[in-house]
């Protein structure tokens, strides 16, 4: 539907994917996908079940290859600054996610392609993917969260190389420079965003989230408030029932069940 499709694992009801689904265009950014995916965000967001999210691409080709300039080339600069907001929706839907999201990249991660990537916690790449910000090639600038993931993701300087340049990365460059997370043989990232999910997933719902967000938070800060920050998400889950079923499951040699309060 419009370029997205939601989908529970099968094998982990506690799994989530959302998959940029428009193979034909390989996977391009239009509006109606923009909308879509922002309110598949926000559906995934309020979900409490949900403890993990793989971000996925259907075809062969592409993750994504960035926005659908067929589209935005018949637009006039009205109609293109009223889309501003709704792709600001979309990016801003996967950055803000409350579990960790793990994308699996395969073929070309391009332009907004490459800053959906960016906005996940986790980076799989299989041995196809290749990424690469051209926003300056055609007169524009990463608009979707490029300039600064991309800051906080690999450092100031290869950052620039990365948008400046405009140039593209293989798998190999993209996995040497800490842009990839975990470099995966061709056809097998979303099996290894899935394990990486599904382990993630077994981890104290409330302790997840927490810890995701001190490190979102306090990840820019000076270190002294960065430690106030992991302070409070301490806090925050050290009198919590997962706490309590966490520690009993532990002494009680089993399985802790996260759904149950202690």
């Amino acid at each position: 539907m419009d370029g997205v499709t939601l989908r529970r694992d099968k094998q982990n009801e506690h799994v989530a994917e959302i998959v940029l689904d428009r193979p034909e265009a390989l996977n391009a950014l239009s509006t109606a996908m923009a909308r879509r995916l922002a309110a598949v965000c926000a559906e995934v967001a309020a979900d409490g079940s949900v403890r993990a999210v793989v971000l996925s691409a259907a075809g062969d080709k592409a993750f994504c290859v960035g926005a659908d300039l067929k589209e935005r080339n018949a637009m006039s600069d009205d109609e293109i600054l009223a889309q501003r907001p709704v792709f600001r929706a979309a990016f801003g839907g996967v950055l803000n996610l409350p579990q960790p999201v793990i994308a699996a990249v395969h073929g070309y991660a391009l332009g907004g392609g490459c800053e959906f990537a960016l906005s996940c916690d986790m980076i799989v790449a299989d041995d196809s993917a290749v990424f690469g910000l051209p926003e300056v090639s055609v007169g524009l600038v990463p608009g979707g969260g490029g300039t600064q993931l991309a800051v906080r993701k690999i450092g100031s300087g290869r950052a620039a190389d990365l948008v400046l340049t405009g140039r593209r990365l293989d798998a190999d460059e993209a996995a040497a420079i800490g842009l990839a997370d975990r470099r995966v043989p061709k056809g097998e990232a979303r099996d290894e965003a899935f394990a990486i999910a599904a382990r993630i997933a077994k981890n104290s719902p409330i302790a997840v989230r927490a810890a995701k967000r001190a490190m979102r938070i306090g990840g820019d800060l000076p270190l002294e408030a960065g430690l106030d920050v992991e302070e409070n998400a301490w806090r925050t889950v050290a009198f919590s029932p997962d706490r309590r079923e966490g520690i009993a499951a532990f002494a009680e040699k089993r399985t802790p069940d996260w759904s149950t309060p202690a």
